[in-house]
């Protein structure tokens, strides 16, 4: 049968509460320690059966430096500011189509975001497949620097 009245409202006139000797419910001690302390120790049981992975470490971290960091940069930011890297110097015009060599601007990788409202030739490491395609649809020409 399910308790009638809460176990707390039946402890209520006794002096402990059900804590045992009233000395035990003063620190941490009654608990073995406050939070992780103790499961190297007398925790350990608890540790094997419940959180058995909570000591150790798992997988790896690949270091930073291996990681090749690609800088992105894409087709419509290229198409608004083409004429203003014309008269910068960062980009030339050569036969009615400008020529914009990308690694001079501090990037890598050429994407496809946006539309192309003229010819460009684009000089770039690398180029997503989209970026490739809009670029020859719109007349311009895909220079790979590698």
């Amino acid at each position: 049968m399910i308790r009638k009245s809460r176990k707390i409202n039946k402890l209520r006139g006794s002096r402990t509460n059900g804590g045992g000797c009233s000395k035990m419910r003063r620190g941490a001690g009654h608990r073995g320690g406050r939070g992780n302390a103790g499961l190297h120790k007398h925790m350990w049981s608890w540790v094997v059966k419940y959180d058995p992975q909570h000591f150790g470490k798992y997988g790896f971290k690949r270091p930073q430096k291996t990681v090749f960091k690609f800088q992105t940069v894409n087709l419509d930011f290229l198409d608004e500011k083409a004429q203003e890297l014309v008269k910068n110097g960062q980009a030339t015009e050569e036969g009615g189509k400008i020529v914009i060599d990308v690694t001079e601007m501090g990037y890598n990788k050429v994407l496809g975001r946006g539309k192309l409202s003229q010819s460009l030739v684009i000089k770039s490491p690398l180029f997503s497949e989209s970026a490739r395609r809009k670029i020859e649809e719109a007349g311009g020409e895909v220079v790979n620097l590698s």
